[in-house]
């Protein structure tokens, strides 16, 4: 019997990374879910995916602790097994300001998530899968956004350039590994239909900015989903280093 692939998906349980894990058990994945604090919103997304006849898992780890994110792997480990694929989606942001409004404390809240945290994920994910260490390859898909481009002035300078951030480190790491059977590869959704604008202080602020879109909407995870479930498949074979927008045309 093959085994089925193993995927982890940070920040799991909702908006893009509920939506890709969704997708994912529902195409033969073994699924971790890692969440920071809602432990009854992840066992619900795993009494969900079982219910469909999938196989999931919920772990909780805070990604910008080395610590915690090292005893997350290890858990995978004993629990689903070799890592196979990696959806770097964890990410936070804070109210909407101008940069001479932000402090020191808020700036480093951010990148410890958006920055170090994907990056501390990817280290792990890469010892596991590299044919270097004898691992059997793998693939990783970061998680941008379209703020990398557009650098979000007025309202998330910070955050947009953590984003930025993992637009560069996508395409390093991508040619670092590519000898070893890895692929990096990014996603760079737009305007998406997600609780994280509520974070920012503005629940509706899709409606409020699609105008802006070529497409004249939002978008809704389940795109951003199939765009990330396409990069982890055989499918995408050839590519690795790509950062593909899910923007609408914005």
């Amino acid at each position: 019997m093959t085994t089925p692939p193993v995927l982890l998906v940070t920040g799991a349980v909702r908006g893009n990374g509920a939506a890709t894990a969704r997708l994912a058990a529902s195409r033969g994945y073994s699924v971790c879910l890692n969440y920071l604090r809602d432990h009854a919103a992840a066992e619900a997304q795993v009494r969900d995916i079982e219910a469909c006849g999938g196989r999931a898992i919920a772990l909780q780890a805070d990604i910008s602790s080395e610590a915690e994110v090292v005893a997350l792997f290890k858990q995978l480990d004993a629990t689903l097994g070799p890592i196979t694929a990696l959806v770097n989606n964890a990410a936070t942001l804070e109210t909407q300001m101008r940069l001479e409004a932000l402090d020191a404390a808020r700036i480093s809240r951010i990148f410890a998530v958006n920055v170090l945290g994907t990056m501390l994920c990817a280290r792990e994910a890469v010892k596991r899968m590299s044919t270097r260490h004898a691992g059997h390859g793998g693939a990783i898909v970061n998680i941008s956004s379209g703020a990398s481009k557009s650098g979000s002035p007025n309202e998330y300078v910070d955050y947009a350039a953590s984003k930025g951030a993992i637009d560069t480190f996508t395409l390093g790491l991508a040619r670092e590994v590519a000898e070893e059977g890895i692929r990096v590869n990014a996603v760079r959704p737009g305007f998406i239909y997600t609780e994280m604008h509520a974070k920012g202080g503005e629940p509706s602020r899709v409606d409020r900015v699609k105008s802006l879109v070529p497409m004249q909407r939002g978008g809704q995870p389940e795109e951003v989903a199939n765009a990330i479930l396409w990069l982890l498949s055989p499918e995408a074979s050839f590519t690795t280093g790509a950062i593909i927008d899910v923007a609408g045309g914005r």
